[in-house]
């Protein structure tokens, strides 16, 4: 091949990469099932029926509308059908608790391995039901490249809301801790903020390179060396600071924190979320329910944590931390029903297993109190209000993407149905089906 020839076939090659979207459904779809949970908290239709054209919902009722007969159909039998589920509290990238070189990883792992590792997370994500997923905090803006990865056709996954770094203070829960000085001294372009100009900064820094949410540390955590797992760590005036910068830049602020001063300070300073809460107490609740602030409360967290003290696998201060978070993890849903607190499911995935997500419907039940249908709403509609989706995704309702998940039976009467899903729908595209060998990873 002449030179010419050559550098023209690259540029065809680039512009080819260039152009790849993510996949959509084409054609006309008639979804038939015994049931369908629309996600906004009405009661089950019977039977259910969902007409799909290309990637949109173009009627849901209980029979196949006169324009729609001819089209092919796909009969799930008794099953139920749901919007595609929604995590607010993903970590795709890297390793997961209990990984022997986990703690070391930093360290020691190449540059872009944790993203490669997302690769599968995402696929496992999407294959458990979760058509979306907001992913709060991953280093070197991995989480950014996976998002595009998906968007751009090249990997299978979930629609992503990304936050790059988690910004907190130095030697906070949000910093790489445990090592001596000089091996993970970080500053604001890796998260790392003190002072209300350093947070702002970070913010702006987060926003430039395309987080779509900014995530922080108002406390201590229960993974990380040297900190109190409630104890507040940025103070009032610097969790305001974020949050108006980030509502300049219109993004939202998702806070971790467990104490129950931490939450207080986080919510009066305007976050959109409290991610954990596992010390609620009774007036952390009304605050967030008069500020309308969504809590995520991450039970699954809770429940790997304790297994992994269990088995061996957590020790030490960490091991303590994480027992006692876990187990003030199953008061906190007293408070927050008392005063109607807004729920959204998040998982924590990457403490606990990925592709096991749809495990925290049942634990919203046991340990948070939801009913199964409280529970369903919290990983849909609240999921999808909270990510800032609700006009896109979340319900089954006309025009809206069809994002759509079938599992087996009712689950109002067993919500472990809802980690166990037999149908799922991305976009109009199938990528589970009974019967049918399900998409491969690419």
């Amino acid at each position: 091949m002449g030179r010419f020839a050559y550098t023209a076939a690259l540029t065809v090659a680039a512009a080819s990469l260039a152009a790849q979207t993510e996949a959509r459904g084409s054609g006309t779809l008639v979804i038939r099932a015994a049931r369908i949970i629309d996600g906004t908290g009405a009661a089950p239709m019977t039977p259910g029926i969902i007409v799909v054209t290309n990637d949109r919902i173009v009627s849901v009722g209980s029979t196949i509308p006169a324009d729609a007969v001819t089209a092919r159909v796909i009969d799930l039998g008794n099953t139920t059908l749901l919007p595609g589920f929604i995590d607010a509290h993903v970590h795709l990238i890297g390793r997961t608790l209990g990984d022997p070189a986990g703690d070391d990883a930093p360290v020691r792992d190449f540059d872009g391995f944790a993203a490669i590792l997302g690769v599968t997370n995402a696929y496992k994500t999407l294959m458990a039901g979760f058509t979306s997923v907001r992913n709060v905090g991953a280093p070197d803006f991995d989480d950014l490249a996976l998002r595009k990865a998906i968007t751009s056709g090249f990997v299978v996954g979930p629609r992503m809301q990304a936050a790059g770094y988690a910004i907190g203070i130095t030697g906070g829960h949000c910093d790489e801790n445990g090592f001596k000085p000089g091996v993970a001294d970080n500053d604001y372009r890796r998260g790392i903020a003190d002072g209300q100009d350093q947070v702002r900064r970070a913010v702006r820094y987060m926003a430039k390179y395309g987080a779509d949410v900014i995530k922080t540390c108002a406390t201590g955590g229960v993974l990380s060396e040297g900190d109190a797992v409630g104890v507040p760590q940025y103070t009032y005036d610097e969790l305001k600071a974020m949050v108006d910068e980030a509502t300049k830049l219109e993004r939202k602020v998702a806070a971790h924190a467990h104490g129950a001063e931490g939450i207080k300070i986080a919510v009066r300073a305007g976050v959109s979320s409290i991610e954990h809460a596992s010390f609620l107490d009774d007036e952390g609740a009304r605050l967030m329910s008069e500020h309308h602030t969504y809590w995520v409360p991450t039970f699954s967290a809770g429940e790997a944590v304790e297994n992994a003290v269990k088995s061996g696998a957590l020790k030490g201060l960490r091991a303590e931390k994480g027992t006692a978070a876990a187990a003030a993890m199953r008061n906190a849903g007293q408070y927050a029903r008392r005063y109607n607190v807004p729920v959204a499911l998040g998982t924590d995935a990457g403490v606990g297993a990925h592709g096991t997500n749809g495990h925290e419907f049942t634990l919203m039940t046991i340990w948070g109190g939801l009913t199964p249908m409280q529970s369903i709403v919290a990983g849909t509609l609240n999921g999808a209000k909270l990510l800032g989706w609700e006009k896109t995704v979340g319900t089954l309702t006309a025009g809206k993407l069809a994002d759509i998940v079938a599992v087996s039976g009712n689950p109002l009467d067993d919500i472990t149905t809802m980690e166990k899903p037999v149908f799922v729908m991305k976009n109009g595209v199938i990528y589970r089906n009974p019967g049918v060998p399900s998409a491969p990873l690419p």
